[in-house]
């Protein structure tokens, strides 16, 4: 399989922070490889060298077989990009933003007429394409940024956290757009601070840290790494939570974690509805009470503390390093 997306060793400085570490990175065509960070963790540094935006201080990338730093307008021509704000102009319609994009590509007034038309029914906006955007709901906007990404029908979509900001219903609404991208055979990379976003979504998934790559597999091969399940327990009395600590002990993999609520314990353990049974006896035969109990596959954010020790919506200290600035050549 082609991969339409290759970056080995890139680095990317600012003064004394290093944005990216040796990031290694590969998207094979037809795919959506989902780049899961916190802020700061080097995501978009990532995207703006891949989209020809920055230069990288030192390493290589190719797009779609064309190498960003010999030949960035040939990389542009083959690539769609949205970034985390979306980009269109407030004073024109739906239909002219579309429209205007089209034409900047070079295409024919008709053509790009036509292609903003088929644009905005695709993506529901065709009632509301002849208002002007300024009158859109922050969920149109990105539907609308989204569908200025595809005019030119590039063959890799960059993603850069398409959902941020969102309220829950707009950010379904986009999830559906995507996933009918990916039905038609976008390549696709996808920046994401959402956990839920990027196990919905990719194919594969490289979760970075500090500037580099820490893990890569599918969601269900991370999140294997941190145990098969968990047997999660809130007790009715916090001052039982020790003794009932030490019986989860005796089958959990790692330490028992101990949440917000000093009632809450967390255990990761192989055993599955076995094990919780015996937990569960146990905690009865001791006359611990139990208010809520519960058997749950690890997520995502799981498998990021367990790879850094903190959750995936904790920025590092660094997190200017996704901030900096530096005028495109």
């Amino acid at each position: 399989m082609t991969d339409m997306i290759r970056a080995t060793g890139l680095v990317k400085t600012y003064k004394d922070v290093e944005a990216l570490s040796g990031l290694d990175l590969t998207v094979p065509e037809g795919t959506v490889m989902g780049l899961l960070g916190p802020n700061g963790a080097g995501k978009t540094t990532a995207v703006r060298i891949l989209a020809t935006l920055l230069k990288a201080t030192s390493g290589t990338a190719e797009v779609a077989g064309i190498d960003v730093a010999k030949d960035p307008d040939g990389v542009r021509a083959r690539i769609g990009l949205s970034g985390q704000y979306a980009a269109v102009d407030e004073h024109l319609t739906g239909f002219e933003n579309l429209q205007m994009v089209g034409r900047l590509y070079g295409m024919p007034k008709a053509a790009a007429s036509q292609r903003a038309r088929d644009l905005l029914e695709r993506f529901g906006l065709d009632d509301a394409g002849d208002r002007p955007s300024k009158t859109y709901s922050g969920g149109m906007r990105r539907r609308l940024d989204l569908a200025g990404a595809l005019v030119a029908e590039p063959p890799v979509l960059i993603l850069d956290e398409p959902t941020t900001g969102l309220d829950v219903r707009s950010r379904q609404q986009m999830w559906g757009v995507i996933r009918d991208l990916v039905a038609s055979g976008s390549t696709l990379l996808l920046t994401t601070q959402y956990l839920e976003e990027a196990d919905l979504l990719a194919d594969d998934i490289v979760v970075i840290d500090h500037g580099r790559a820490i893990a890569r597999g599918t969601a269900d091969e991370l999140k294997s790494q941190t145990g098969g399940e968990r047997i999660e327990i809130v007790l009715t009395d916090g001052r039982q939570r020790d003794a009932a600590s030490r019986i989860l002990a005796r089958v959990a993999i790692g330490e028992v974690q101990t949440g917000d609520n000093e009632r809450e314990l967390t255990a990761a353990v192989d055993g599955g509805v076995p094990q919780l049974r015996a937990v569960l006896d146990e905690l009865d035969a001791q006359r611990i009470d139990v208010l809520d109990v519960g058997l749950r596959r690890p997520t995502l954010d799981d498998v990021f503390l367990s790879l850094t020790g903190r959750a995936a919506e904790t920025a590092p200290d660094d997190t200017s390093t996704d901030e900096g600035t530096e005028v495109p050549a």
